[in-house]
């Protein structure tokens, strides 16, 4: 028995692994290239250069490499979207392309969920094990890193970072680029502190969490001096720490980014 459904629409070229199973009303693209034990469910379209992990399943509704929403841009015969492995892409996902602007390129890393009417713009980034909940939508160029997940409704502004491990509530709109481990909430969004259950359930040691909490209250809400001189005084003081130095160094790259970073509520 054939795994593609006698409906599915495949053009001339598409690369689909054997064991990949292809349902009812799939249009895939002539430059598409779909891995093993993928599973386009039913009324999947996959567009232009997509590649597909091994692994990923695909629901119905989602249309994966159309595009970019970036005008001038929407028909580039470069442009690609490379999708990692064991992923879930549930109905109506949508996950556009790259520009010129950043090599015509669109990364999502694997083992990431990606719930109904979830939109990953034209140049980002995702990376590894993300969880992006109902209708959690990032504008172009945003970078996710491992581990974070973005609440949902939430929206986050083009060209912004999320840290690996980083929380987004539900509802949040994300201006700023937030820190790894860090929490935000509110509708236009807050750093109201660290994810510290994310950090115990992903297997930190209690003195990393308690360091980590010190460094934090240190270089966000101290009374000492200002946030950029409690800033220049972590580097020195939080030398020969690596989990902190990460925030450290984030927040460095945030200030001479075109985001700047999210600081702690009053």
């Amino acid at each position: 028995m054939s795994n593609i459904h006698p409906t599915a629409v495949i053009e001339d070229g598409a690369q689909i692994a054997a064991s990949a199973k292809i349902g009812p009303f799939c249009v895939i693209g002539s430059k598409a290239k779909i891995g093993e034990n993928v599973q386009l469910i039913a009324h999947v379209t996959i567009m232009n250069d997509t590649t597909i992990g091994d692994g990923t399943i695909v629901f119905p509704g989602a249309v994966l490499g159309g595009g970019p929403q970036d005008h001038g841009n929407e028909f580039q015969p470069e442009a690609k979207l490379v999708i990692g492995k064991n992923n879930i892409i549930r109905e109506n996902v949508t996950m556009q392309c790259g520009t010129p602007k950043e090599h015509f390129t669109t990364t999502v890393g694997d083992n990431g969920m990606f719930m109904v009417n979830c939109h990953v713009a034209h140049d980002c980034v995702v990376g590894n094990n993300v969880i992006m909940t109902n209708n959690a939508v990032i504008g172009g160029h945003v970078r996710v890193g491992d581990g974070a997940i973005l609440g949902g409704n939430c929206a986050v502004h083009q060209f912004c970072r999320i840290g690996r491990k980083a929380m987004v509530g539900g509802m949040s709109g994300v201006a700023r680029d937030v820190i790894p481990f860090g929490i935000v909430t509110g509708d236009r969004g807050k750093l109201r502190g660290l994810n510290l259950i994310g950090l115990k359930r992903s297997g930190f040691a209690p003195e990393e969490v308690k360091a980590m909490t010190r460094a934090y209250m240190y270089i966000f809400k101290s009374a000492e001096g200002n946030f950029e001189s409690r800033l220049a005084k972590a580097h020195e003081k939080y030398k020969d720490d690596a989990l902190i130095m990460e925030m450290v160094e984030f927040i460095d790259d945030a200030l001479k980014g075109r985001r700047n970073i999210m600081t702690a509520e009053a």
